[in-house]
């Protein structure tokens, strides 16, 4: 239903918890369950399009937005400020409220899953400007990973591009725990005041400008995801 543009992943849950769904006339219990081309889907009775093509979009999320269809607290989101014209897309994980940079959009939620999962092994890359002065001697021990207040975060990589008392510093990691750059750099007595991620997997920010879409072809995602694929063992 997420995929046919119907409702969120979550809310399609909601609509089978209620017993509004049916797959071939019979009322669904539970999201759990394989549906083909061949089946028939209905919403209160109304039949479910077929589920459109997987898509993906890169946009530069300005900082402001929180990453979100509604907000509790009233913030502009992501979703009120996409172009129009875009179908019904959910986000590649989040970036928080102060942070901009690259954000994926998919109307596939399958595809949205599997490149936020950390055993698909996507490197995301920042740039952040933090207050406070680091050598790159203490950048290097995020290497090995580090507990903060209780968390583990894995290996960082991370370069001071600009020292002072506002460092530039470049940092890739492939896990994106929530907050997990402002935490760990905060661990080394620093206070980021800006952050933007640059790339995610073999997608790339660029030139993108604040707050624009654009779409990646279906043959360069079909290229890309292959190349992002993790190899397989063979025994």
């Amino acid at each position: 239903m997420a995929r046919a543009g119907v409702c969120s992943r979550r809310d399609g849950e909601r609509l089978i918890a209620e017993g509004r769904v049916k797959l071939n006339g019979v009322t669904l219990e539970s999201p759990a369950v394989k549906v083909s081309a061949k089946d028939k889907v209905t919403v209160d009775g109304r039949p479910v399009p077929t589920a459109a093509p997987t898509r993906l979009w890169r946009y530069h999320k300005p900082s402001g937005l929180v990453t979100t269809h509604r907000d509790p607290a009233g913030r502009p989101t992501v979703f009120e400020h996409l172009p129009a014209g875009l179908p019904r897309v959910i986000s590649v994980g989040r970036l928080d409220l102060t942070s901009e940079g690259l954000l994926l959009l998919t109307n596939d939620g399958e595809l949205a899953r599997k490149l936020e999962l950390p055993s698909t092994g996507l490197v995301r890359r920042y740039r952040a400007r933090a207050y406070g002065r680091v050598t790159q001697d203490e950048l290097d021990t995020l290497k090995d990973g580090v507990t903060v207040e209780g968390v583990r975060y894995g290996p960082i990589e991370a370069k001071l591009e600009r020292g002072g008392a506002n460092s530039w510093i470049t940092l890739a990691l492939s896990e994106g725990k929530n907050r997990e750059v402002r935490r760990v750099l905060e661990a080394l007595g620093l206070r980021v005041n800006r952050l933007i991620r640059t790339q995610y997997g073999p997608f790339v920010l660029g030139t993108l400008a604040p707050g624009a879409v654009e779409e990646i072809p279906p043959r360069v995602l079909k290229d890309a995801l292959r190349a992002a694929a993790p190899p397989t063992s063979s025994g």
